[in-house]
C-alpha cells in the first residue's frame, strides 16, 4: 500500500498530482484550486469512500462471516482500516480522485446555469466512473487484509458473485 499518509495516520488514497495527471486543464484555467484545497478535498474524498464502503452489505457480510462475534449487529460492523487495503490500489487512487472531482473540485468552478458546460458534463462523467469503479472494486472483494498481517490469504478473499442477465 503507497497511499498518502503522515506518520500513522492516513490522509488518503491519492494527491494533488494523481487530479491534475486526470485533468490538468481543469488546474490550468483555475487558479482557486490550489495543491493544498485539492489534498483538503482528497483527504476528505478519501473519508467518504470509507464510510461508503463501511456501509454496503458486502462490508457488513464479509464482517459478519469473519466475526461471529459481531452477531449480526450493524451497530458493531468496524470501518474499513486504510492501511488493511491491500489490494486494487490503483482502482482507490482512481475511486478518490474521480469523487473528488465530481463532488468537491468541479462543482466549485462549473456554469450550472448552463447544463451544457464543459464542467457539467465532466461531473456527470466523473460521478459515473466513480459509481462503476466503486461497484467494481466491491465484486471483486480481494482487496481487504482482514488479519492485518499484509498479505491478502485466499480466505479473507470475497468476490460478489453477480448474475448478469441480459434484458430486452
Amino acid at each position: 500500500m503507497a497511499f498518502y499518509t503522515s506518520g500513522t495516520r492516513f490522509i488518503s488514497f491519492a494527491v494533488y498530482d494523481d487530479v491534475v495527471q486526470r485533468d490538468s486543464r481543469l488546474f490550468e484555467s483555475n487558479e482557486v484550486l490550489t495543491e493544498i484545497i485539492t489534498d483538503d478535498l482528497l483527504a476528505l474524498a478519501s473519508q467518504r469512500i470509507l464510510t461508503t464502503l463501511k456501509n454496503t452489505d458486502w462490508w457488513r457480510e464479509y464482517n459478519f462471516r469473519r466475526n461471529t462475534s459481531l452477531q449480526n449487529d450493524l451497530r458493531q460492523v468496524p470501518a474499513v482500516d486504510p492501511f488493511n487495503i491491500d489490494g486494487l490500489e490503483q482502482e482507490f487512487k482512481d475511486l478518490n480522485v474521480y469523487l473528488c472531482l465530481s463532488e468537491y473540485l468541479l462543482p466549485r468552478v462549473a456554469d450550472f446555469g448552463n447544463p451544457e458546460s464543459a464542467e457539467v458534463q465532466k461531473i456527470k462523467h466523473y460521478k459515473e466512473s466513480y459509481e462503476d469503479l466503486l461497484k467494481a472494486v466491491i465484486e471483486d472483494g480481494s482487496w481487504y487484509d482482514y488479519s492485518g498481517d499484509g498479505t491478502i490469504s485466499v480466505d479473507e478473499r470475497e468476490p460478489v458473485k453477480v448474475n448478469q442477465v441480459r434484458t430486452r
